[in-house]
C-alpha cells in the first residue's frame, strides 16, 4: 500500500512565474469594448474604479471629434457674419456635418457615455439647427413675405371654411333682419345692453342725426360704433379658439353676430334709413366683419381638422391645417386695426353718402383682388 504524497510547498517569493503565464502587458489604445477585463488593485476599503467608460469616452471622441470641431468653427463664423461668411461648399457641407454630429449624439445617448459629452454634443446640435434649418431672414423680410404670400394663400387654400363662415353670419343677418321688421319687440332681444338710446322708441330724426354727426346724437353713435368694434373683435378671437371645440360653438357665435347686425339694420331701414346706415357702416364694416368672417374660417379649418382627419393622425392633421388658421388670424389683426383707424378717424370726419359708398366699394374690391390673386404663381404657358 503506497503512501500519500504531501503536498508540495509553495514556491518562495522570490521565484519567478513559470514560463506558461506571460506578464501583463498593457497595449495603447485599448481594444473597445476590451477583450479581456485585466484585475484592479485597490487599497482595503476602497470602491475599485471602471476604466471601461471613460475609455470608451476617448475612443468615441477621437474617432468623430474633428467632424464636431468643423462644425463648430462654422458655426461660430455664421454667428459672426450670418450665412454670407461662408462659402458654397461649406454651406454644402453644413447639413452633412449637422446629421454626422446628431448621429453621434444618439449613439452617446445609447451606450450611455460621460454627461459633459453629451450635453457638449446637445449645445452643438440645438446651435447647428437653427443655422442650418432656421429662417435667418431679416423682420422686415419676413413681414413682406407674409403679406406677399402667405396669407392670402391660405385664406384661398381655405375658401371652403371661409363660405361655411359667411353663410353662417348671412343667415344670421336675414333672421334677425326679417324677424324685427315683422315685431320690433325682437330688436331688444339681439342687440340687448348694446342698444342704449337707439331703440324703436328713438324717433327718426334722433337716428338720423347720429349717423350725420349732428348735435349730441353723434357722442352717442360714436359710444356704439366702439363697443361695436370690441364686440367683433371678441367675436373673432373666440370663433377661432372655439374651433378646437368641433366648430359648433364658432359657428353659434358667427350666427349671433349675424343677429345683431340685422336687428341694427332692421330699425334703421324701417325709419327710412337703410341707404344711410349701410353708409355709415360699411366703410369700416367690410374690414371689420370680414376680419370675423376670416377668423371664423380659421376655426373651421381647426375643426375639420379634428373631426375629419381622414387616413392621417388628428395630431399630423391639425399641425398642417393649423398653420394655415395661425396665418389667417394675423392677417386679421392686421384688418381689425385698419378697421379701427377706418372707424375713428375717418367716420367722424366725413358725412358725405357718396364719399362713404365710393370708400366702401374700394375696401370691399381692395380685398377681393387681394385674397383672389396676390401672391399667386406666374402660369407657365406650353410652348407649341
Amino acid at each position: 500500500m503506497s503512501e500519500p504524497t504531501p503536498p508540495s510547498s509553495p514556491p518562495p517569493p522570490s521565484s519567478p512565474p513559470p514560463p506558461s503565464s506571460p506578464p501583463f502587458a498593457p497595449s495603447w489604445p485599448p481594444a473597445w469594448p476590451p477583450a479581456v477585463a485585466t484585475p484592479v488593485v485597490t487599497a482595503p476599503g476602497a470602491v475599485p474604479a471602471a476604466p471601461a467608460a471613460p475609455l470608451r469616452s476617448v475612443v468615441f471622441r477621437r474617432e468623430r471629434e474633428a467632424t464636431w470641431r468643423e462644425l463648430e468653427g462654422l458655426l461660430a463664423r455664421a454667428d459672426k457674419g450670418g450665412l454670407r461668411a461662408l462659402s458654397a461648399t461649406e454651406l454644402a457641407r453644413l447639413p452633412h456635418l449637422y446629421r454626422a454630429t446628431l448621429a453621434s449624439l444618439s449613439v452617446a445617448r445609447s451606450i450611455s457615455l460621460d454627461q459633459a459629452l453629451t450635453r457638449y454634443l446637445e449645445n452643438l446640435i440645438g446651435r447647428a439647427y437653427f443655422v442650418t434649418y432656421g429662417s435667418r431672414q431679416p423682420l422686415l423680410a419676413q413681414i413682406g413675405q407674409f403679406l406677399a404670400q402667405g396669407w392670402p394663400a391660405a385664406v384661398r387654400r381655405r375658401w371652403r371654411a371661409l363660405a361655411l363662415a359667411t353663410f353662417i353670419t348671412a343667415i344670421g343677418f336675414v333672421t334677425a333682419y326679417v324677424l324685427t321688421r315683422g315685431d320690433m319687440d325682437y330688436y331688444y332681444s339681439f342687440i340687448g345692453d348694446m342698444a342704449q338710446n337707439r331703440t324703436p322708441a328713438s324717433s327718426t330724426a334722433e337716428l338720423r342725426a347720429g349717423l350725420y354727426d349732428q348735435g349730441s346724437f353723434t357722442s352717442m353713435l360714436a359710444s356704439f360704433a366702439a363697443e361695436l368694434f370690441s364686440h367683433n373683435a371678441r367675436i373673432g378671437i373666440m370663433v377661432f379658439a372655439l374651433g378646437f371645440v368641433i366648430g359648433l360653438p364658432s359657428a353659434f357665435l358667427l350666427f349671433y353676430n349675424g343677429l345683431i347686425l340685422g336687428a341694427f339694420v332692421a330699425l334703421y331701414t324701417s325709419r327710412g334709413l337703410g341707404w344711410d346706415v349701410w353708409g355709415w357702416l360699411l366703410p369700416h364694416g367690410v374690414t371689420e366683419l370680414g376680419a370675423v368672417i376670416l377668423c371664423g374660417a380659421a376655426g373651421f379649418t381647426i375643426a375639420g381638422a379634428l373631426a375629419f382627419p381622414g387616413a392621417r393622425s388628428r395630431i399630423d392633421n391639425l399641425r398642417d391645417h393649423g398653420q394655415d388658421a395661425a396665418r389667417i388670424v394675423a392677417g386679421c389683426v392686421l384688418m381689425l386695426f385698419l378697421a379701427g383707424l377706418i372707424e375713428g378717424i375717418f367716420r367722424q370726419t366725413v358725412t358725405s353718402i357718396g364719399v362713404r359708398y365710393t370708400v366702401a366699394v374700394a375696401t370691399l374690391l381692395g380685398w377681393t383682388y387681394y385674397f383672389v390673386r396676390v401672391g399667386r404663381a406666374p402660369r407657365v404657358e406650353a410652348e407649341p
